[in-house]
């Protein structure tokens, strides 16, 4: 009998890739090996995975640079999470001749968690309950009600649509902007288009962003667009830090320029344990856990064995490179 193939699964944060799918049809040819805990030096990386023919990874969280790539020799399929991960060099495993795979997604997690931020923001969720739960003041806050306020998302793609709806049902104005966004595509989800970014800014109460990262997005909102925003406004990011300028965005929420932010998305993850955000009160951040969830995870997993057996079969699916 010939030797298994071996395939790594990295950032496998809360050690569930194996339990959220059936491995069993590639058991036979495959022998895995999960990482749980994130290695970030690219010669650590190689030594663990220098023999590795199959990789899996989530999203983002480990860059596979032309750098890295070039060192492992091995590598045969590199298979990422949904069908977009811009921390892949394509250009770099197309040389080297490794196939790179993608899988869907499932549900409306990123939606579902931009809501909790902004509640819990709008609420003051966290304030609260720690007080509640260390016999602090009962109540000390006054909600910020989303009834009659301006929602302003920043793209209108799948994600802007839903988070629109959201927004409608909490009886919110809803306005968006994007580049290419025009004044029919937005009335299609009863969405009225603004006159420019800088008046979405301007004049929302919440500002809300859904937009891939890119040449043209990164850095839209700068320390001008900052400064437009109402200083009562709340900035929600679960899409990528980078859309924001971090620095800009520290120093408005340390001086009070806006009156919160809800963050999910980061320029460094894991968060450096001494980032302000870590620290600031009207900072409400989670660690890039938007697609985290149960729908979302067994999509990723059932396809990723999908992906491994379409590959050794010699007809690879989902193929992103």
């Amino acid at each position: 009998m010939s030797a298994k193939i071996r395939c790594a699964i990295l950032d496998d944060y809360q050690n569930v890739a194996l339990s959220y799918a059936d491995w069993s049809p590639i058991a036979d040819r495959v022998e895995t090996q999960v990482f749980s805990e994130h290695i970030a030096d690219e010669n650590a990386l190689v030594a663990a995975l220098g023999d590795a023919q199959i990789i899996v990874i989530m999203r983002e969280r480990t860059p596979f640079t032309a750098s890295l790539l070039a060192r492992l020799p091995a590598l045969k399929l590199l298979i990422t999470s949904g069908m977009r991960n811009a921390s892949i060099d394509m250009d770099a495993a197309k040389s080297h001749g490794i196939t790179v795979c993608g899988t869907g997604s499932g549900g409306s997690a990123p939606v579902e968690l931009t809501w909790a931020l902004i509640l819990g923001l709008a609420r003051h969720l966290v304030t609260e309950n720690n007080a509640l739960r260390e016999s602090g003041p009962w109540q000390s806050t006054v909600g910020f009600g989303l009834s009659g306020k301006r929602l302003g998302l920043i793209g209108l793609g799948k994600l802007g649509q839903k988070t629109a709806e959201v927004g409608k049902a909490f009886g919110m104005e809803v306005v968006a902007w994007s580049q290419n966004l025009t004044a029919e595509r937005a009335a299609e989800y009863g969405v009225t288009l603004a006159a420019s970014k800088e008046e979405l800014l301007a004049t929302s109460d919440v500002v809300s962003i859904h937009l891939v990262l890119s040449d043209r997005s990164r850095g839209l909102i700068d320390a001008a667009g900052l400064a437009l925003m109402k200083p009562s406004a709340l900035l929600i990011n679960t899409s990528r830090a980078a859309i924001v300028d971090q620095p800009a965005l520290i120093a408005a929420l340390q001086n009070g320029q806006i009156g919160g932010a809800g963050l999910d998305v980061f320029d460094v993850e894991p968060l450096p344990v001494d980032h302000p955000f870590r620290t600031l009160d009207n900072v409400l951040a989670t660690p890039h856990i938007g697609y985290v969830a149960d729908g979302n995870y067994r999509t990723y997993f059932t396809e990723t064995v999908e992906d491994i057996a379409a590959f050794l079969a010699g007809q690879p699916v989902r193929v992103l490179a």
